[in-house]
């Protein structure tokens, strides 16, 4: 069975066409069609509500339900209903399916997923925690042998995830993608009374503010990069302030999620900067010598593979149509 994986991301588009046995048939970085015709298609998508806790055929039901979520991961939901127009249309008789970055998080405890907001909000809305990245935390869980692991998925966005048992029990993301950890150029986790300062005493339009905490934040707007190399070869103080601060947000998350499992057997790194920064795992890292790293407890890396995650699901869910 011949799958073409489609990982569309904040920043950047991934086709993979993989044989029975995972073998790399073809890839391509851009929109192109494949040399061969797949017999199923696999797409990334973010967000799946409430609604979809597991892979799912793709039907007009289904897209109509995506494109209402878009509004809760504004980066990254347009680009995956993009891939599947241009996909669906360049190959309209291969069956496709969507696989989620949220449902890997449907195990998680209701103290972990619920907000301290009124039961009327709660009830009338879904103002719950979902968390994302699930599809690269689920290879995470599948590739290391430990009990209790710490994932952390560092890239241009950047999510921690505690896996107990092979399952998610908690996470840095929460209702959108934009809570949690420092990241590339979203602020991660902010004082809401501070933005209701903004918007009520300083009059910010909401849509600026949006974008601001979307677009302009993280390491960005600390230092004026996202691009970690270039912060680490850098000695100036707003280099080192956002490498801090980074820093500080990612050890202190590490040790949330430790504590969410009473305790630690594995601290794995995947992701762009995750796998490919020495530097950035030395810094998590050092201080955590109460939780076992680096004596007890292994420090791994695991190079990220959603597309293999994706074909295991694809494979699973068609075998019932």
């Amino acid at each position: 069975m011949a799958l073409l994986v489609v990982n569309a991301g904040s920043s950047s588009l991934k086709l993979r066409l993989l044989g029975d046995d995972d073998t790399l048939l073809w890839a391509a970085d851009e929109m192109a069609e494949p040399p061969l015709r797949p017999d199923a298609v696999g797409h990334r998508v973010v967000h799946g509500g409430e609604r979809f806790r597991g892979p799912v055929r793709l039907s007009d039901d289904v897209l109509e339900d995506l494109h209402a979520l878009t509004n809760l991961a504004p980066l990254h939901q347009p680009k995956s209903l993009r891939a599947i127009e241009a996909i669906t249309e360049a190959l309209p008789d291969v069956p496709a399916y969507a696989c989620f970055d949220t449902a890997f998080h449907s195990t998680l405890p209701e103290a972990a997923t619920t907000y301290a907001l009124p039961r009327e909000w709660r009830e009338r809305w879904p103002l719950r925690r979902f968390g994302f990245h699930g599809l690269s935390h689920a290879w995470v869980a599948r590739s290391v042998d430990a009990a209790r692991i710490v994932s952390c998925h560092l890239g241009a966005g950047a999510s921690l995830c505690a896996i107990r048992g092979g399952v998610s029990v908690d996470t840095t993301m929460g209702f959108t993608p934009l809570e949690g950890l420092v990241m590339a150029t979203r602020s991660g986790s902010v004082d809401p009374g501070l933005l209701m300062w903004l918007l009520e005493h300083e009059g910010m339009d909401p849509h600026e503010l949006a974008e601001t905490l979307e677009h302009r934040s993280g390491l960005a707007g600390l230092a004026g990069t996202a691009d970690m190399r270039e912060l680490l070869a850098r000695s100036d103080a707003e280099a080192a302030l956002a490498l801090d601060v980074y820093i500080h947000r990612l050890r202190a998350g590490i040790a949330s999620m430790a504590a969410a499992m009473d305790g630690l057997d594995a601290l794995v790194f995947t992701g762009g900067v995750g796998e490919n920064s020495a530097e950035v795992r030395k810094r998590a890292s050092e201080g955590l010598d109460f939780l076992g790293v680096g004596a007890r407890v292994p420090v791994v890396v695991v190079e990220a593979r959603e597309d293999l995650e994706i074909a295991r699901q694809v494979r699973g869910a068609s075998r019932f149509g």
